[in-house]
């Protein structure tokens, strides 16, 4: 089944860019509109499975509108598309219910990837943005717990959390590592358990804030 997509972007040509190339990656784009008010719309007449959300647009800002789809829908994945790299943006949208947090200028077989891993429940950040997270995960009193429960990951484990913090998808960690895919997605479980979190962001931002480097050569 395709996966159903409402874009709102008010840039008619990066929209219609978008549709094409979403279209090409057989993905149903069936709503494609440049305000918040009618993307408000489309989400309720056509129930899509993802909604890639501009965030800078006139009137009513990218944020505002996620605000609104959330007052709605708790669980409709939104993802922002962008060219704002500000870490403000970036935190601003996850606090305020953002599934994702993508820039403009990725590739188009990533963009495909990542909002594929968004359905199936992950929380994706553009790869370059991933250390601003690391300066507003919260440590504080749990930050002796986190570093004991690192310390309970394999040495594979390990290493696949520092090729996570670097933003690598499971499909270029097993090309990295010479495992299969679906050996690098038991690991990425095992690890999510292991630390006590939800999403391979969080298990990011852990490695980062903690200075887990790459050990490897590729």
């Amino acid at each position: 089944m395709k996966i159903k997509v409402i874009i709102i972007d008010d840039h008619t040509l990066f929209r219609e860019g978008l549709q094409r190339l979403l279209v090409r990656h057989d993905i149903d784009v069936i709503s494609s509109v440049s305000n918040g008010d009618e993307g408000l719309n489309s989400i309720l007449k056509h129930n899509p499975d993802i909604v890639l959300l501009d965030l800078r647009m006139p009137n009513v800002s990218g944020i505002e509108v996620l605000k609104n789809i959330r007052a709605k829908n708790k669980s409709l994945p939104v993802v922002m598309l962008t060219t704002s790299d500000d870490e403000k943006d970036l935190i601003d949208a996850l606090k305020n219910g953002a599934s994702g947090y993508l820039l403009k200028d990725m590739e188009p077989d990533a963009l495909v990837v990542a909002l594929k891993d968004v359905l199936k429940g992950e929380t994706i950040v553009a790869p370059n943005l991933v250390q601003i997270l690391a300066k507003f995960h919260q440590g504080d009193d749990s930050e002796i717990n986190i570093t004991n429960l690192i310390s309970t990951l394999t040495p594979r484990e390990s290493e696949i959390l520092e090729l996570l913090a670097e933003g690598q998808s499971n499909k270029l960690i097993a090309k990295n590592l010479g495992i299969s895919d679906g050996t690098v997605k038991l690991h990425v479980k095992a690890i999510l358990r292991k630390l006590e979190i939800h999403s391979r962001v969080e298990a990011a931002v852990i490695a980062v804030e903690h200075g887990l480097k790459k050990k490897h050569t590729t």
